[in-house]
């Protein structure tokens, strides 16, 4: 999906929402394990009811590679079902990957050519030799983590130079020398609040896959008063706050209901924007 193509699904849609798949067994409703592949057909639902009111899905990789080859069959079937069904979605790999180069090509060969998909996470620490074999697929985005929402982010994030121009500003400002706002997207934590100012300083016109808001504690219009920009330039991200709403045999429907809510708020966002 080109960086066009995702403004003109938001638009359409009114809703730059991104549903995690953040499927853990442990957490699901009952009634979806006599089914064969729980996990799937746990997704299945939970995209069914919620594809009308986002734009983007999010696997987290830890939660299929867990369990070993079945888990691995269960992301598989989703992605396919995915791109089969629900073809108009960003479909987002959140697997954190980054090595040195040889290894990131191989990572990179993984997602872009065997799973197909259309974007992953990548950690900066190692450098550009780490970054830029997921850069070469046309097509493909890189999201790389910039100032996430967890506690420990404050560790090394925040940490500043001798001319004061902290870790993750560093980030911002090296990574656009490797690739474009066609290509490149940035993890901002949603409780990061009135740092996307800071952030927008960098980075204006770049897409932020924004996770936290809603269980996490993160502000929808917090998130959208400092860090919205021309194109809207947000893929908000809520994972257990949908999918998990509901434990009962009614938990995609619940699923579908608080995604349309979601969705109802960022219309709103998205007309004070002028979108």
């Amino acid at each position: 999906m080109t960086r066009q193509q995702l403004i003109q699904q938001i638009k359409q849609k009114r809703s730059f929402l991104c549903v995690g798949l953040d499927t853990d067994p442990k957490k699901m409703p009952q009634c979806v394990f006599d089914l064969h592949d729980p996990v799937f057909e746990f997704n299945k639902a939970i995209i069914d009811a919620t594809a009308p009111y986002c734009v983007a899905y999010k696997p987290n990789l830890a939660f299929y590679e867990a369990y070993g080859l079945k888990g691995m069959e269960s992301f598989v079937k989703t992605v396919k079902y995915l791109k089969e069904n629900h073809p108009n979605h960003l479909i987002i790999a959140d697997a954190k990957r980054g090595d040195i180069g040889n290894t990131s090509q191989m990572y990179a060969r993984t997602f872009f050519e065997e799973y197909d998909i259309d974007a992953l996470t990548v950690a900066p620490y190692m450098g550009e030799d780490s970054v830029t074999p997921f850069l070469q697929y046309e097509g493909k985005w890189v999201i790389l983590l910039a100032l996430t929402s967890n506690k420990g982010s404050h560790d090394f994030q925040l940490f500043e130079d001798k001319d004061g121009q902290r870790l993750f500003e560093k980030v911002l400002t090296k990574s656009q020398e490797w690739g474009t706002e066609d290509n490149m997207m940035y993890v901002v934590g949603a409780t990061q609040g009135k740092m996307f100012e800071d952030i927008r300083r960098v980075a204006p016109q770049h897409f932020l896959l924004v996770p936290g808001v809603g269980a996490q504690g993160g502000s929808l219009q917090e998130v959208c008063h400092y860090g919205m920009n021309k194109d809207c330039g947000l893929l908000v991200n809520s994972s257990r706050g949908i999918i998990y709403a509901s434990n009962g045999d009614d938990f995609a429907e619940v699923a579908g209901n608080k995604a349309r809510e979601l969705q109802q708020e960022m219309a709103i966002e998205l007309e004070k924007a002028g979108l």
